[in-house]
């Protein structure tokens, strides 16, 4: 059963990096700053994602606190981002 579960994490694991690369390409390519905004917010998602099963796959509880620290910057980062373009747009 623990091998099910191990397996499932690395496979997990695969894909949430792939799909950090796919965002991480729209961050670069995105058509305007709301897309790039967007993708910036879901490479910070998936990072969490993937500190938690890195935690998870290593037993150790530390990568869930810096999980926790990173979803704060994350969310306090993309508010000011947010409100910068918002501002920008208006004049």
């Amino acid at each position: 059963m623990a091998t099910i579960l191990i397996t499932t994490l690395y496979i997990s694991l695969t894909i949430h990096i792939f799909l950090i690369g796919i965002a991480v390409w729209r961050v670069w390519r995105g058509e305007n700053s709301i897309d790039r905004l967007i993708s910036t917010d879901l490479v910070t998602t998936l990072m969490l994602a993937v500190l938690v099963l890195i935690s998870l796959i290593l037993r150790d509880s530390i990568y869930i606190d810096v999980a926790l620290g990173l979803g704060a910057l994350s969310f306090i980062g993309t508010v000011a981002l947010a409100k910068f373009l918002a501002d920008e747009k208006m004049f």
